[in-house]
């Protein structure tokens, strides 16, 4: 047995802990196909010393979340154990190393526990059988064919998974779970390292592990030179794609020469991807987007690999680009320049992981010990990482880089593939594409990369700062509050969480509850259409040059009720993330025809790609129950293209980000006032107000969105086209939060929706065995921002299971949720609702994002009146007033108050099932009378007859349909 065991002050008192096993599928012989799988989920369920699930339920009351905290996975050659657990308190820590030593060689393999899990696999297996499931499915098996790797999926096959026995689970288990074979990676915020060691050695070390162990073998993947080519047609696809794929053997990383080519190869996909998205966005481009990556996909075999998405019929051109230009690194090379973008953006990733390894360092080395044990690669650690880059980096020629573009040829190992989804491409499409570029490269008749001018500063011309009208602190928050000549008001919060990163958010209230019926449409495309022509003065593809070797991005987003632009950037970076916010709103955005015409192309595509996917259907009748059809939840169709106004577009976009002085921005992360002060005060408060106010409205009167709830039960069946049988239920509550109470309201839907989410989740995977998972969540995006009147809204629930079952577990859940209503949950349901939430919190106030949303929220609540502090502290109370009277008693009480009561008063439930035939239907709606009739032999007389004109009906429609 392995031991790896390290110490990293972390703060937020938590550990990781991982077992690794190497276990490799193609082990499994063919009546064991899925069996590792079902082990690892055995695993949870019950062991010699826990049983029920009785592992998940302790961890969950220590505050780890099942999913979250504790999970594992089962690749093609390992599995891996992982929990997340607390240590602060030393006996948990303990009990977390022993549920590690149970799985390692206690897990128990009963009838019982194999039945339960069954179902939870199943749903697992179903979930995977989409159109992106079919779709890696079969590129798996054309990478790997010829190897036993092809023949083994990690989630195995179905006919196993309904039918293995007991028996040959445990004998599987037996066989290859065995301490030789694995390793115990710890990480955490440990004061003492030994005494994790002592641990460690006191739960492994009473396990028993026999002297010869088989051996785990090694499966090679055997190279082709010829090309392998595949046209796979998957009418629920999400677009049309194709797909280069070139196999090398897996490469050993043990001398620094090692660690220059992998830079080398970093570089050279950075380059190339740099180049695929200045092709995408010129005239007529050949895709839509492209990219490069180079993956290992088992142990003997990585691949490069180049992905694009493109327009339907489009595949054919979009391969040829993607080989036109991997022909032309291969005659001309990349440029200097291309080169030394590439080295700043390197450069850059380096230095701010360096300057955050002693926050970040316990990800990193628990990532590096797993390299360790699972490929055999060095420990290096972030110290010296960096200090091999920065040396390394400046040496690596743009030769060096661009002669990983031989890798990129296709006799080695290469396998093409398009995905469409009808049939346009033909295999002999793309052999001649191949023999086309091969042709010109020989030839050498293909151009040098030609390049762009790239502007050398973001703006020309730097503004005259404003200055600060007027300074408040919130000591009780830790925030610095500023008044801007322009009217911005700018709120900061400076904090060491992490060392290279400054957060901020801005926004203003009105958005598009405000823009008439009729302007909907191009007004909600506005962010879309102005994005690609270039909201900070400069086109996308030139500012990606501009912004090399820095660490500062800025995205914009026109909601319902605001407008808001947020980025994080590096502290030394502040001031080029300021320089786009100036941009933003002193950039008048021109539609061009060109830009244009992509946006609208690729919206075209994904509207067309929706109306394919199955669960379209169901999404669209969920949103038009709950939300009274209303045009603004509607979905978009290809016809509503058409009324889209691409000026009314960008005009709408522009004066969106005009007026300073109707923002505030909020900015949390390693700020230096003094540093932050003047760059503020030029970028921000230089931006010019305009002499009369742009799109400034009082949050009190805008317009609220038309939604309406159903007033009774509506419970149906959405049937669509798959090609093979999905199930997804969601079933939606209304609810209604009292004004006078909204502060304290909002935490208990909050604790009410992890108590569903839980108790559900027991009753469904746990007890029954059904589904795989369960999501509870809240909506309240509908109301306006006014401070006056009730929150409306909706709690739903949903999960996937098999479609024969489906109106059961609604059933179920809905008989769960009532007792909830009529008993209340029990005393460690509650205990550990709070404990959970509790380590959310302690981890979220050593996070920046954590601190950003909640002084976003503190501004934004209906308690703000100018006290940024005040609204902050009430909303702290209110959650401290609902933990503290959070009792079993308490939580019943709100079930009651939150939900309709009892909960089946009033509801809807969506099911999304699988389309039947007209016959299937017929049989549907008519065999139950047989059944019940069937002793009647006049009912039954006619009853037949029905069902012989019904089916003479069916065949004479199909027959005229197909004429």
């Amino acid at each position: 047995m392995v031991f790896i065991t390290m110490f990293d002050r972390i703060l937020n008192l938590k550990c990781v802990l991982l077992l690794l096993l190497l276990l490799k599928l193609v082990m499994e012989e063919e009546a064991e196909r899925g069996v590792a799988h079902i082990v690892e989920h055995l695993a949870f369920s019950a062991t010699k010393k826990y049983t029920n699930h009785d592992i998940v339920k302790f961890l969950e009351s220590i505050g780890a979340e099942f999913g979250a905290c504790q999970n594992a996975s089962t690749s093609a050659d390992e599995t891996i154990y992982e929990l997340l657990v607390p240590v602060d308190k030393p006996e948990l820590l303990s009990q977390a190393i022993s549920v590690l030593a149970e799985f390692s060689s206690e897990v128990r393999v009963s009838l019982d526990d194999l039945e339960k899990e069954r179902g939870a696999v199943l749903e697992e297996y179903r979930g995977s059988r989409n159109a992106n499931g079919r779709m890696q499915d079969a590129h798996w098996l054309l990478m790997m064919e010829g190897s036993k790797y092809a023949e083994r999926l990690p989630i195995g096959l179905e006919k196993v998974i309904r039918t293995v026995s007991p028996e040959t689970v445990k004998q599987f288990y037996n066989k290859w779970y065995h301490l030789h074979n694995m390793a115990v990676v710890a990480v955490g915020d440990f004061s003492d390292t030994q005494s994790v060691v002592e641990l460690i050695k006191i739960h492994f070390g009473q396990k028993v592990s026999p002297d010869s162990p088989p051996l785990v073998p090694h499966y090679p993947v055997p190279p082709h030179s010829e090309p392998r080519f595949s046209c796979f047609v998957e009418s629920e696809a999400g677009g049309s794609a194709v797909m280069i794929s070139c196999k090398v053997q897996v490469s050993e990383l043990k001398t620094v020469k090692d660690y220059r080519d992998l830079l080398a190869e970093s570089m050279f996909h950075c380059a190339l991807n740099q180049r695929f998205f200045k092709i995408s966005r010129r005239k007529d481009p050949p895709y839509f987007s492209c990219s490069s990556a180079a993956d290992v996909f088992v142990r003997p075999v990585k691949a490069y690999m180049m992905t694009a998405t493109c327009k339907e019929k489009g595949t054919v051109e979009a391969l040829e680009s993607m080989l036109m230009e991997i022909a032309r690194v291969r005659l001309h090379g990349f440029t200097e320049r291309e080169i030394l973008t590439v080295r700043s953006l390197l450069m850059s990733e380096i230095e701010s992981a360096y300057l955050e390894r002693d926050q970040m360092q316990s990800t990193s080395l628990r990532d590096e010990y797993l390299q360790h044990f699972l490929r055999g690669e060095p420990v290096i650690g972030i110290e010296s990482e960096a200090q091999l880059q920065k040396t390394i980096l400046p040496q690596i020629s743009a030769a060096e880089v661009s002669n990983h573009a031989e890798t990129f040829c296709t006799t080695c190992s290469c396998v093409v593939k398009t995905v469409e989804p009808r049939s346009h491409a033909t295999i002999d499409d793309l052999k001649a594409v191949l023999h086309k570029v091969n042709l010109l490269e020989e030839e050498r008749i293909i151009s040098p990369w030609d390049e762009e001018h790239i502007p050398e500063e973001i703006v020309s011309g730097k503004p005259d700062p404003g200055h600060i009208v007027q300074q408040l602190e919130f000591p009780t928050v830790g925030v610095t509050e500023l008044f801007l000549s322009n009217g911005m008001k700018v709120c900061y919060k400076c904090t060491d969480f992490l060392d290279d990163q400054v957060l901020f958010t801005g926004f203003a209230y009105g958005g598009l509850s405000e823009v008439p019926e009729d302007e909907h449409y191009s007004c909600s495309m506005a962010s879309t259409i102005a994005g690609e022509i270039g909201v900070f003065g400069y086109k996308p593809s030139l500012l990606m040059d501009m912004l090399a070797g820095k660490r500062a991005e800025v995205g914009t987003k026109i909601g319902s009720y605001m407008r808001s632009f947020s980025g994080d950037c590096s502290p030394t970076d502040l001031e080029t993330a300021l320089q786009l916010v100036y941009q933003l709103f002193t950039t008048d955005v021109v539609p061009g025809e060109e830009e244009v015409k992509i946006v609208m192309e690729m919206a075209e595509e994904a509207i067309n790609a929706q109306e394919r996917d199955p669960y379209t259907a169901f999404s669209n009748r969920v949103r038009e129950l709950n939300y009274g059809n209303s045009y603004f939840f509607r979905p978009v169709k290809t016809s509503d293209l058409r009324k889209v106004n691409p000026r009314k577009a960008c005009e709408y976009f522009s004066s969106c980000f005009k007026d300073p002085s109707t923002f505030t921005v909020l900015f949390v992360g390693n700020l230096n006032p003094s540093v932050a002060h003047p760059l503020i005060l030029q970028y921000l408060g230089g931006i010019p107000k305009p002499s009369e106010t742009v799109l400034s409205f009082n949050r009190d009167e805008l317009k609220g969105l038309p939604f309406t709830f159903p007033a009774t039960i509506v419970r149906e069946v959405v049937r669509s086209p798959m090609v093979e049988a999905q199930c997804s239920v969601q079933l939606t509550f209304p609810v209604v939060l009292k004004n006078e109470s909204m502060i304290e309201e909002v935490h208990f839907v909050g604790f009410l929706c992890k108590l569903l989410e839980t108790k559900i989740m027991q009753v469904l995977r746990f007890k029954h065995g059904e589904i795989y998972s369960v999501g509870v969540s809240v909506f309240l995006g509908g109301n306006k921002p006014s401070r006056n009147g009730d929150a409306r809204g909706d709690i739903s629930v949903y999960f996937s299971c098999d479609p024969d079952i489906s109106w059961k577990l609604v059933d179920i859940v809905l008989d769960e949720i009532l007792r909830l209503q009529e008993e209340g949950p029990s005393e460690q349901d509650v205990l550990t609702i709070l404990e959970i939430e509790q380590r959310a919190h302690e981890n979220g106030l050593q996070e920046n994002y954590y601190w950003l949303d909640r002084i976003l929220r503190s501004y934004q609540s209906r308690l703000y009146f100018g006290d940024v502090s005040a609204s902050f502290e009430v909303q702290d109370e209110g959650r401290k007033k609902v933990r503290e009277s959070l009792r079993p008693s308490v939580a019943q009480s709100a079930l009651q108050r939150i939900l309709p009561v009892p909960c089946r008063k009033q509801y809807t439930v969506v099911i999304l099932m699988p389309q039947i035939s007209q016959l299937e239907r017929f049989k549907s709606f008519f065999l139950p009378a047989i059944e019940r009739y069937r002793k009647d032999a006049k009912i039954l007389v006619a009853v037949s007859g029905a069902i012989v004109l019904g089916a003479s009906l069916w065949r004479y429609s199909r027959h005229n349909s197909k004429s």
